[in-house]
């Protein structure tokens, strides 16, 4: 593990750089059990405490970068004129407020970049995720991102991209902005467009869990197979998350539609590769 990433993780409560001994094989077998039952395990206080003012002020610092465009998408993040049949769940429109500073835009140096790029990290969440080795996204934009949420803006409902996604929160909304998520709402084979649709009406409560972060605290989720959103933002202060993205196959780079969308703008890697993917679900 290089010198930066010992300095910034917790390594006396998630010791990093001891592979295979006792304490990683107790953490790493109770994250396995959380994902296999709810898609969904969180890692608390997994940045060293005193590090946690750094972690908020050097995502402030970039956040004035996100492009911050309103969308109006749809769960799947096609295009919203894409034809689909009338019951279809793509079908749903809803108003994405949320903004993202790029991996461009985010220094070498900060924390979330040094975790990101870390063997060792990536060693630790493939293990927790059950798989020999994850790979960073080979897009040079989306693999790692600043989520960010203005008072009285969302992230609406969603599927991601990647299959495996590591977030952490950076800086907390005063008030709302609460993480939820529906676990294993479809899989590799089967859309389950019947629940979506409902979770989409409002109709679907049953269905959806909710969690509440804390800065520093560490998210292994399975994004690609669980319908999720952050609720309403509300107060004065904006809600700030890493998003940290990876796959069991390197290569993986975002569709030109996505990426526009998420960023206002596309490289010529998103026009020149076709997006590479293991099955055959909606974006």
């Amino acid at each position: 593990m290089t010198a930066s990433a010992v300095q910034v993780a917790d390594t006396a409560r998630y010791p990093l750089s001891e592979p295979g001994s006792p304490a990683w094989r107790e953490i790493v077998s109770r994250t396995r059990a959380e994902l296999r039952e709810t898609g969904c395990s969180v890692l608390a206080d997994f940045i060293r405490p005193e590090l946690r003012d750094v972690l908020r002020d050097e995502g402030a610092k970039i956040a004035p970068e996100a492009y911050a465009k309103v969308e109006r998408v749809n769960a799947y993040n096609i295009a919203i004129d894409t034809p689909l049949p009338q019951d279809h769940p793509g079908r749903t429109i809803m108003e994405r407020g949320n903004a993202f500073v790029a991996r461009d835009q985010i220094p070498a140096t900060a924390v979330i970049q040094q975790l990101y790029s870390s063997r060792e990290f990536q060693r630790f969440v493939a293990d927790c995720f059950e798989l020999p080795e994850l790979h960073e996204l080979a897009d040079p934009l989306s693999g790692l991102v600043l989520n960010v949420i203005e008072p009285g803006r969302s992230h609406p409902w969603h599927f991601d991209t990647n299959e495996y996604t590591v977030s952490m929160l950076t800086q907390e909304a005063a008030d709302g902005g609460v993480f939820e998520y529906c676990p294993n709402i479809r899989s590799e084979t089967a859309e389950n467009f019947d629940d979506v649709r409902a979770v989409l009406a409002g109709e679907g409560d049953h269905l959806i869990k909710r969690l509440t972060l804390r800065p520093g605290d560490l998210q292994l989720f399975r994004g690609r197979f669980a319908l999720h959103r952050v609720s309403s933002v509300q107060g004065a202060v904006a809600r700030h998350s890493a998003i940290f993205a990876y796959s069991e196959r390197p290569g993986v780079i975002g569709s030109p539609e996505r990426t526009r969308q998420l960023f206002g703008r596309v490289l010529p890697e998103h026009v020149a590769s076709a997006a590479v993917r293991g099955d055959q679900l909606l974006d």
